[in-house]
């Protein structure tokens, strides 16, 4: 199995990406992301693999991707679409340098998920800089 990272450009944290994302389901369902590229190793993908976020500087919330597919942007121009899960399942925090378009991740080297516990314990009502401080600091 294989993910991929991919940085949320302009997101300000995990409510405001899950919003942006229930717009797009909305106007033009399922979930996708475009992108350019098809990736080479797409099987290893759709065997189990995710798709990790970079919101401010932090991976910090994962998705599954359902299928990749060509696709066409609303100019025509082709593209690759990356069907994902709408379930945005929080992960614990890692830094990130920015990059350009998505990269591959290794399974081993992917961070786990949020326990329930901290989800029960209400860390994603935390003001969203304490949230992200927190989550760089690896604390959640």
């Amino acid at each position: 199995m294989l993910h991929l990272t991919k940085l949320a450009v302009g997101v300000r944290d995990l409510p405001h990406l899950r919003a942006l994302q229930a717009e797009r389901a909305a106007a033009h369902p399922p979930l996708r992301h475009l992108t350019r590229s098809f990736p080479r190793r797409a099987e290893e993908i759709l065997a189990g693999g995710s798709m990790y976020w970079v919101v401010a500087g932090a991976v910090i919330v994962r998705q599954r991707v359902l299928d990749i597919v060509a696709d066409q942007r609303a100019d025509g121009t082709p593209c690759t679409a990356l069907l994902l899960d709408p379930a945005l399942i929080p992960v614990l925090g890692r830094r990130a340098k920015p990059f350009q378009g998505w990269r591959y991740l290794a399974a081993a080297d992917a961070p786990g998920d949020l326990d329930g516990v901290l989800a029960a314990e209400g860390a994603e009502t935390l003001p969203a800089e304490l949230l992200r401080e927190l989550r760089a600091l690896c604390l959640l």
